[in-house]
């Protein structure tokens, strides 16, 4: 693994950071907006009466989403970690093998073929690691999506329902906006996460 490929998974790794700490501001966001929905649904009265369930499962999808990216998040610290130990069980290795070149017909050369070998088997092993967690948090953002994707349905059946709630329409119509576009916002950055991964996959 050479000093770009090495470059390429850290950056990656930190922008899957950076994308989801953005995930969760915008999912407690949808929360904030979920408890506005249901203060100005009890205002409203029977005229937002369909609409008071809706921000139940608005602040439930919100929960679902933040619990999602904080196991990520510990997920993706993990992953950093092992980009690090890769890292530097690849640099041993080739340590290693650059010491062997040079100490070829020297008396000491056979000395070097176990820990050579040693340092090998640990880098391999680094590697395999690296690319059973990234299908690992490949599984659990594509988990994320499918909150992200609920929301989007929900945001459409409180548009239905807001336009039943008189002069409370405007409100709850907005609040059916920010859920639609938090969601979005979601999809796009958890999509940016997977594509970040899988350009990072493995690396040979």
């Amino acid at each position: 693994m050479n000093v770009a490929q090495t470059k390429s998974k850290f950056v990656a790794v930190a922008s899957i950071a950076a994308e989801l700490s953005a995930v969760m501001d915008v999912a407690k966001e949808i929360s904030l907006a979920a408890a506005n929905a249901k203060a100005i649904a009890f205002r409203a009265g029977e005229k937002a009466k369909g609409f008071q369930p809706i921000t139940d499962f608005i602040n439930e999808l919100a929960k679902d989403t933040i619990d999602l990216v904080e196991k990520i998040n510990e997920h993706a610290v993990s992953l950093y970690q092992l980009t690090v130990n890769e890292h530097r069980m690849t640099e041993a290795y080739q340590k290693f093998e650059l010491v062997s070149i040079l100490a070829k017909d020297a008396p000491y050369e056979k000395s070097l073929e176990q820990p050579m070998a040693n340092s090998k088997h640990r880098m391999l092993q680094c590697r395999q690691d690296f690319k059973s967690n990234v299908a690992q948090l490949l599984d659990q953002l594509a988990e994320v999506m499918h909150p992200a994707r609920a929301a989007r349905v929900i945001a459409a059946n409180s548009r239905i329902e807001a336009s039943q709630a008189g002069e409370y329409l405007q409100s709850l119509q907005a609040v059916a906006e920010s859920v639609d576009n938090a969601a979005q916002v979601i999809h796009d950055n958890v999509q940016r996460c997977r594509t970040a991964l899988s350009a990072v996959d493995i690396v040979e």
